[in-house]
């Protein structure tokens, strides 16, 4: 019997979470540290703690790896670089420079591990030759604001890269290397985890410049030559011929981890780990679902639980505060209109949904009590509305990140 809906809902998202947590979960792929010479780099919201999970199980290592600021965690040898996310700054700038500097005059008896998780498309950055930082960080902006998929948002950024697209496993060859990832894109591909810094890329520029064209993005001469200029290696490419690449946490995993919790209270529908989609639109899609579900339960049925990952998006149109997980959950509400039977939560498994750091929100049958809640939704207000209704879900950085998670339980009548 599940008494406190709410609180079964966020045992569920931290039971997701925790399976996903570098120290337990990235020793088990570690192969016996290497004799010789080698360097850890790595970039993403879960670097850090990955980092700090390598050197759990191989002592003090050299390198430097690069997370967003306030997820830092401690190293006795990896140096931790603290930068901005979900728009690159100077400091990541920086410290990439410094990455690629460490790669130089590698040889083949050197061994290179690259820890790799979401958010290293913004932290690990180096813009294309000719192309200034302020230009990376407008088209950045400008993407995030146009509800692109993030495969298109990782092609563009691809092309406007010199570290991107397979080009740090390329300045790191002859020597071997070994990139550990965490996938935080819908079906796993490699190639868009942190735009694939160590994955050959069979995109082109004219791929990118149609999505710029087709999400309205502005460019400036400056990106439009940096684009002829793109430096992607194709798969293949002998320079990626030493790289292995290893996804070893996904979402799958978590939603696999959260319906095993479930399983014994509720019956589980599990509607896929690669969903993508404007969010108030895969609301009013789920919430069509629930309702069905409601009307069909009877007073002796098992509770049921839909559960769903992916990565959705928000076409940003007014001046609030609010991420897809928030977005997703105020649209949900919304079409629910208030059922007395049906709870949700929707959360970022890395704690920070979209640029808040709020991991998502919670919804019950009194969540539009609060006033405002169309008018929030309007606005992309959602975090300013599940602020003032008391129904935030903070987490603080998570030190992980595969993706979105989202559940609806529906309870039967009675």
């Amino acid at each position: 019997m599940i008494s406190d809906p709410a609180a079964f809902l966020r045992q569920l998202f931290d039971r997701a979470v925790e399976v996903a947590d570098p120290m337990r979960s990235l020793a088990a792929v570690l192969p016996e540290k290497p004799q010789g010479r080698l360097i850890v780099i790595g970039a993403g919201k879960a670097s850090a703690r990955m980092a700090e999970a390598v050197e759990a199980a191989w002592g003090p290592c050299a390198g430097l790896v690069i997370t967003r600021y306030g997820h830092a965690r401690p190293c006795r040898g990896i140096e931790i670089v603290e930068a901005a996310h979900p728009v690159p700054d100077q400091a990541g700038v920086d410290a990439t420079r410094r990455i690629l500097s460490s790669l130089q005059g590698l040889a083949e008896a050197d061994t290179v591990l690259a820890l790799i998780s979401g958010g290293a498309s913004a932290l690990l950055c180096a813009p294309a030759e000719g192309m200034t930082l302020a230009e990376k960080q407008a088209v950045n902006a400008a993407l995030l604001a146009s509800g692109a998929p993030i495969s298109a948002m990782n092609t563009v950024r691809k092309h406007l890269s010199r570290v991107k697209g397979g080009q740090l496993a390329a300045a790191a060859y002859p020597a071997r290397m070994l990139a550990l990832m965490i996938s935080d894109v819908p079906d796993d591909d490699p190639a868009f985890i942190g735009s694939g810094p160590t994955v050959g890329d069979t995109t082109t520029p004219a791929d990118a410049r149609a999505i710029l064209d087709r999400w309205s993005i502005p460019v400036t001469d400056g990106v439009r030559a940096a684009l002829d200029r793109s430096g992607v290696v194709r798969p293949g490419d002998r320079r990626l011929s030493r790289t292995e690449n290893v996804i070893y946490a996904a979402p799958a995993q978590s939603l696999a981890a959260a319906a095993a919790l479930a399983e014994p209270f509720a019956q589980v529908h599990t509607l896929g780990d690669n969903l993508e989609g404007e969010a108030r639109l895969v609301a009013g899609d789920q919430a069509a679902m629930a309702i069905d579900f409601a009307a069909r339960l009877k007073p002796d049925d098992a509770p049921v639980l839909l559960l769903s990952g992916g990565e959705l998006t928000v076409t940003r149109e007014g001046d609030g505060i609010g991420g897809p997980n928030a977005e997703f959950c105020l649209a949900l509400a919304l079409a629910l209109e208030g059922h007395p039977r049906i709870h949700a939560i929707a959360c970022d498994t890395d704690g920070v949904d979209g640029a808040a750091e709020i991991a998502g929100a919670l919804v019950g049958p009194k969540t539009l009590d609060t006033p405002g809640a169309a008018a929030a939704l309007s606005r992309n207000d959602a975090h300013g509305y599940f602020a003032r209704a008391g129904a935030q879900v903070v987490t603080g950085p998570t030190l992980t990140n595969v993706n979105d998670f989202r559940a609806i339980l529906v309870l039967p009548p009675g």
